[in-house]
């Protein structure tokens, strides 16, 4: 699963709606180590925008890095994510720390902003099924400065829900829809107001071989951002992502996953363009 990964709206942080301004949606590549050595099964949870229904197994951690920088503005925002299992499959932890810098942020810099801690229950199948469900509740703490434009200066709920379907032996469909609240949201200006958000993410991974994966990814956001005291604004924000992901598996159990993606943005979010750079390292913790 890709928690931080999602792209966020400032009104809903995080879908990995993952705790950045309206426009950000949301790792350096690694080269090709000459040891790697072919892994057990195919990259499978690494998504990039749009969350898949797969816990971590038993005894496994996963380190998530992602960048993203719009072309336009330079805007950009990097996270890092840790997914542990508890106690098997169906139980999951995680956090994601954002570090944002906004161009027409104060004070010009660069910042930590709203750290989301989240649960994940999987409800149906796992990374072998051809069905797997796996809702999300997420706490997203106000750790990010409101008047430089790096959070909301309140706690915000949210609840999201993922579907993996397999289409076919190369072919996987990934379904999110997720709400948001943040109840006395306060921007910049020092005003507040309650801010609701929904959103909608749907991709298509072609496996097109055992550690080449390519990616379609579309998402849509649809909330409200602070306008004055007790006043929201309606915000809207829908991009078409493509991608490609691979993948160095060693007998250790390492897995290394680059990848990188070209969000474009369509409807209320035309004319901006967006590089999305993504590094995974997972590993066992533990002997099973």
């Amino acid at each position: 699963m890709c928690i931080t990964c999602q792209p966020l709206i400032r009104v809903a942080p995080v879908p990995r709606l993952r705790m950045a301004p309206m426009k950000s949606i949301l790792a350096p590549l690694l080269a090709a180590p000459l040891a790697a050595i072919a892994a057990e099964g195919p990259i499978q949870d690494n998504s990039f925008l749009v969350e898949e229904a797969y816990n971590q197994e038993d005894g496994v951690v996963q380190h998530i890095n992602t960048f993203q920088r719009f072309r336009d503005s330079g805007d950009w925002v990097y996270t890092f994510t840790q997914e542990w299992p508890v106690g098997g499959l169906a139980h999951q932890l995680s956090y994601t720390v954002p570090i944002l810098r906004m161009a027409d942020s104060p004070d010009g810099h660069s910042g930590i902003g709203d750290i989301a801690l989240n649960y994940r229950y999987q409800l149906v199948g796992d990374g072998e099924a051809k069905v797997a469900v796996a809702p999300r509740f997420t706490v997203i703490v106000p750790t990010g400065n409101e008047k430089q434009g790096r959070g909301l200066r309140a706690t915000t709920y949210q609840g999201l829900i993922a579907m993996s379907v397999v289409l076919s032996p190369e072919l996987v469909a990934h379904s999110n829809v997720g709400y948001t609240w943040t109840p006395h949201a306060k921007d910049a200006d020092g005003n507040r107001a309650d801010v609701a958000a929904w959103n909608a993410g749907q991709s298509l991974v072609w496996l097109a071989a055992r550690r080449v994966n390519f990616l379609l990814e579309a998402i849509y956001v649809h909330g409200q951002e602070v306008a004055g005291p007790g006043v929201t604004n309606t915000v809207k924000a829908a991009f078409v992502s493509p991608g490609v992901r691979w993948s160095y598996d060693f007998e250790s159990g390492l897995q290394i996953v680059p990848g990188i993606a070209f969000p474009i943005g369509v409807g209320p979010s035309r004319d901006q363009k967006s590089v999305f750079l993504y590094l995974s390292f997972e590993h066992p913790f533990r002997k099973p």
